[in-house]
């Protein structure tokens, strides 16, 4: 559940990022900035759970799409926190083309993280508890 928030707030700087290239209003910039900041943070934190469950629990260590969640989500992590330290700069100039760039790049992470994630979830059964409904 951890993961919900930072998802939401990265996929959803897309439309801010391009609400403000379009509209130009000062609002979408600050909006998109505390998503950034938002999603930045909460992702780190959603993966330092991870990474404890990564190294701790034997049956994910020993699957390769373990890390291959593992990597793309430290990228993804990454991304969002260079985004954000560019727009806490204040300088508009950086948006277009440079924060722009890393919300897109930071989109495509989220969707390579989260397939990688459901694979593990759905295919490799990682944190599902089998109940037999007694």
């Amino acid at each position: 559940m951890m993961v919900a928030f930072p998802i939401a707030f990265l996929t959803s700087l897309v439309a801010t990022d391009l609400a403000w290239v379009l509209t130009g209003d000062g609002f979408w910039l600050r909006l998109s900035l505390w998503l950034v900041g938002s999603g930045a943070v909460m992702g780190a934190a959603a993966g330092v759970a991870g990474a404890l469950e990564l190294l701790m629990i034997p049956g994910v260590r020993r699957r390769g799409v373990s890390w291959s969640h593992f990597v793309a989500a430290v990228m993804l992590i990454s991304v969002a926190f260079i985004n954000w330290f560019l727009r806490l700069a204040g300088n508009e100039a950086l948006i277009v083309p440079w924060a722009l760039s890393l919300t897109v790049l930071g989109a495509l992470l989220v969707a390579l993280a989260g397939w990688l994630g459901g694979s593990l979830v759905f295919d490799h059964r990682i944190g599902v508890v089998d109940d037999d409904g007694d």
